[in-house]
């Protein structure tokens, strides 16, 4: 082969690795400005004239326009070039946050509404964007690549926001955030290529991928690993707020370690194989389960509970890439309804494992939603059991979509 084309094999992969790193950032901004509320609840709320309790339905409300976006994104963008959705989907975030630093009241819900429109957009369309950046055997290290931005925003976002905001306030958090969108909104113009759409997307599609068994078991699967996974993270605070000898500061270096050890689980992630990946789906739900459990029982360690939620915190990370690596196998002939459905499940997943956390720790106790977290866990190791049920089916490609 000629150097030239040499060349140009290797500028057009170092482009795609380019626009991966600015789906990374996307992802970063995302989580950031999804869960950078939590740490400034308390200072919005009293700004907002409004009840913490308020305050806290406002923010929350991202989840359901993200459940119903995500399930209308394909179906809606049409024949669109994904490129052009996805650089709309970073202009409505950056349009959600200068909402929010502005509103008066109240009306911040509706810049919460338009971020919900970017996290389910951007989160279907994700998965199915990278299938085509990189070759089939680089899928699984562009995800993790992607997720890792996931790790940072995790790891500072909340620490970041709590410290700031007390010295200027939680207004200027989210106006120091717009320009880093405004920049990740111009990365991906640049690096970003044309995208057309592969093929329409409508309603019957859903029902031709439901059709699928091992898809069907997909969903089921997911809404217990999410669903397990959330039960005990939505209260993880609470938790660590009961337990002995855990001050302020300890309790910051618990929760950055568990951000943190989300680069670990990125990393290692991205070094799984493409070969029958569907044997290791239930190792999220094993491990996280495992570890809620044992926190349980060691709550008189710090160092043992540090150990654990690293352990946790980079299984979470994990957990994503591993998933939609199988999504990339398996449903590689609808990579965009399949993303649709299992970004719902999960979205959906994550709001009911807050809500059964919080009846359990209402009813009971707050041991008792790490319990319900580990029967949901268990209940995700029986359903996906060694992954057979998973596995890709044998049909050629093209009677599976007829």
């Amino acid at each position: 082969m000629p150097a030239a084309l040499h060349i140009k094999d290797a500028q057009d992969g170092q482009a795609k690795w380019a626009a991966v790193f600015s789906m990374s950032l996307c992802v970063a901004m995302l989580i950031a400005s999804e869960f950078m509320p939590v740490s400034l609840l308390t200072p919005m709320a009293a700004s907002l004239d409004a009840t913490s309790e308020q305050t806290g339905q406002t923010i929350s409300i991202s989840g359901l326009f993200a459940i119903a976006t995500s399930l209308l994104i394909a179906t809606a963008a049409g024949r669109m070039d994904r490129k052009a959705v996805l650089v709309a989907l970073t202009a409505v975030m950056l349009a959600s946050l200068v909402i929010v630093a502005v509103a008066p009241s109240l009306e911040v819900m509706l810049g919460r509404a338009l971020l919900g429109v970017a996290v389910g957009g951007f989160w279907s369309l994700a998965a199915s964007i990278i299938m085509r950046l990189v070759p089939e055997t680089s899928v699984p290290r562009a995800l993790s690549m992607m997720y890792g931005g996931q790790a940072i925003a995790a790891a500072f976002a909340a620490p970041l926001g709590s410290y700031l905001g007390d010295l200027v306030g939680w207004r200027r958090i989210f106006w120091a955030l717009s320009p880093l969108v405004a920049v990740n909104l111009f990365w991906h113009l640049v690096t970003l290529p044309s995208l057309p759409a592969r093929q329409p997307q409508s309603l019957r599609s859903f029902q031709v991928l439901l059709a699928r068994p091992q898809f069907r078991t997909d969903l089921i699967a997911i809404t217990f690993t999410w669903g397990s996974a959330f039960t005990m993270f939505t209260y993880l605070l609470p938790f660590l707020e009961t337990l002995s000898g855990v001050d302020v500061e300890t309790l910051s270096l618990l929760l950055l370690t568990l951000g943190a050890a989300g680069f670990v689980g990125s990393f290692l992630s991205g070094r799984i194989g493409t070969d029958k990946i569907e044997r290791i789906l239930a190792l999220p739900a094993i491990v996280m389960g495992a570890s809620t459990a044992l926190l349980l029982l060691t709550e008189s360690s710090l160092v043992a509970i540090s150990l654990l939620l690293a352990i946790w915190g980079a299984m979470n990370t994990a957990m994503s890439v591993i998933w939609m690596s199988w999504m990339s196998q398996v449903v590689d002939d609808m990579p965009e309804t399949a993303g649709a459905l299992m970004v719902a499940t999960m979205q959906a997943s994550i709001l009911l494992g807050g809500v059964f956390g919080g009846l359990l720790l209402d009813w009971f106790s707050i041991d008792s939603s790490f319990l319900g977290s580990v029967l949901l866990a268990l209940a995700a190791v029986a359903v996906i059991g060694r992954g057979s049920r998973l596995r890709a089916s044998p049909e050629p490609l093209q009677e599976r979509t007829s």
